[in-house]
């Protein structure tokens, strides 16, 4: 009820401001967030969405994704992104937001991209979201194309925005930036809200860790190394209190750095810990570091939705991620569990109608490609 009686003050507020079309269907489309698989007024008004598996070759490469259709003429495309899950593009959270975002009037590409699937975070995740951008660019003849893009899956997304200059604009969810400060805010809980500011504490979410020993495990050298690595993570995530001793003791030297950084609790001491890594995962780290990019060239636009409550990635990283790109739009809730797009207190829904206007207001731009694209 308390959910309720927030979404219809939102809309209240829309209402007497005069505010845009966008404005008014913003509050619709967050009631329909939170209301998932079910019931909801938008769900009344707007037609069923068809969702239809697509395959598409880019530059010789296959990808395979579902494409969900609007029941009228879709305004704008996107590619959602997933997180790193097992169940992917099938995810049931992902799939309602989809669907959501359809009703919208978004022509939404959900690709399927394997190593997210296999809880594995690399630089090269961004060749598929670029893929998938080139393909509705070529093949739907949507006026304009965003990404959108939740935890893990948002430093590829952006990526692909640098390399893919006609994607319009770029909406992210718990987004990490400077991953320096996100394997300290892993590892000791520690994160600040800037360089050189104090140290600020609170107990992270030991999934964040135990996702990134699981995947950069296959970027040692050793085979036991990664065996027993991958088994850590494993075994970690399914039972997060379950002693590692029997496995940890087989690690050769370049497993044992990994450990070292995961046994530290000095925020300090962190970029010496990574700097000893073994050499692939250093330059897997280094490719993925959006905090390392040059994001002055960024021309697409930035909605940046992040909760100050956050225990995976800190809130602090999607500020610094908005002070380094030249067009962003940082959306701070207090209550956001990381990447759960529900309304919840007034002010946190007001503000997250807000950034679903935003959004709305992306698809009603229909920016132009550039000529020849």
């Amino acid at each position: 009820m308390r959910r309720i009686v927030a979404v219809l003050i939102i809309l209240t507020l829309a209402a007497l401001a005069s505010c845009s079309r966008s404005g008014i269907e913003a509050g619709l489309v967050l009631a329909d967030l939170g209301a998932g698989h079910g019931d909801s007024l938008y769900k009344r008004l707007t037609p069923r969405p068809e969702r239809r598996p697509v395959e598409w070759t880019v530059g010789g490469s296959l990808r395979r994704g579902d494409l969900y259709l609007p029941g009228e003429a879709a305004e704008a495309g996107l590619v959602l992104v997933p997180g790193a899950a097992r169940e992917g593009k099938d995810h049931p959270l992902l799939v309602a937001l989809a669907e959501t975002l359809a009703r919208a009037r978004f022509e939404v590409l959900v690709p399927d991209i394997p190593t997210l699937r296999a809880l594995e975070v690399a630089e090269a995740d961004r060749e598929p979201i670029a893929d998938g951008v080139r393909w509705l660019q070529a093949e739907r003849g949507l006026p304009s194309i965003g990404i959108a893009a939740i935890s893990y899956g948002a430093a590829p997304a952006v990526l692909a925005a640098l390399e893919e200059p006609s994607v319009a604009f770029v909406v992210t969810v718990g987004a990490p930036y400077d991953l320096t400060e996100l394997l300290t805010f892993f590892t000791t809980g520690h994160y600040r809200e800037g360089p050189g500011r104090p140290w600020l504490r609170k107990d992270p979410n030991a999934y964040g860790k135990w996702v990134f020993v699981l995947s950069n495990a296959r970027r040692l050298e050793d085979s036991a190394d990664r065996a027993l690595l991958a088994a850590i993570a494993e075994r970690k995530l399914a039972h997060p209190d379950t002693p590692i001793d029997d496995l940890r003791a087989g690690l050769t030297p370049q497993g044992r750095a990994v450990m070292a950084l995961l046994d530290n609790a000095d925020p300090d001491r962190v970029p010496a810990l990574i700097a000893a890594l073994p050499p692939r995962i250093g330059a897997e780290i280094a490719a993925l570091d959006l905090a390392r990019r040059d994001l002055s060239r960024l021309a697409a636009r930035l909605i940046l939705v992040h909760g100050r409550d956050d225990r995976i990635v800190p809130w602090t990283e999607a500020r610094a991620l908005a002070a380094a790109a030249p067009q962003a739009r940082l959306v701070l809730l207090d209550n956001l569990a990381h990447a759960e797009l529900k309304p919840g207190a007034a002010a946190d829904t007001l503000a997250l109608w807000r950034g679903v206007a935003a959004l709305l207001d992306e698809r009603n731009r229909r920016t132009h490609y550039p000529s020849g694209g």
